[in-house]
């Protein structure tokens, strides 16, 4: 799988009960569970005070990311994304191949 710099932006549409935010983000929080278990979350961070939530997400491609990761989520349809593919850089200390 490739790696991916996501940030992701989440707007909750106005007029929205709070029962149906609090029950995406209750369901939101299992299934980032769920797809770090499978290994598509590595890492994920919010920038202190903002709230948007930049990770390390992976996938086969850009398009499967976007479709079969990302697009699971249960806040998906309240969230932007911002996708970049990331590659190993030769001085990345926490680099797994080291014969480049």
């Amino acid at each position: 799988m490739r790696e991916f710099l996501v940030e992701i932006t989440t707007t909750v549409p106005e007029g929205t009960p709070q029962e149906e935010v609090d029950r995406r983000r209750a369901a939101e929080a299992v299934h980032a569970g769920e797809l770090a278990a499978t290994g598509h979350l590595a890492r994920l961070w919010r920038p202190v005070g903002e709230l948007r939530s930049i990770g390390i997400w992976r996938g086969d491609d850009e398009e499967d990311l976007r479709e079969k990761v990302l697009g699971t989520l249960p806040l998906s349809p309240w969230m932007t994304f911002e996708v970049t593919p990331l590659e190993s850089h030769p001085n990345d200390p926490g680099r797994a191949d080291t014969t480049a």
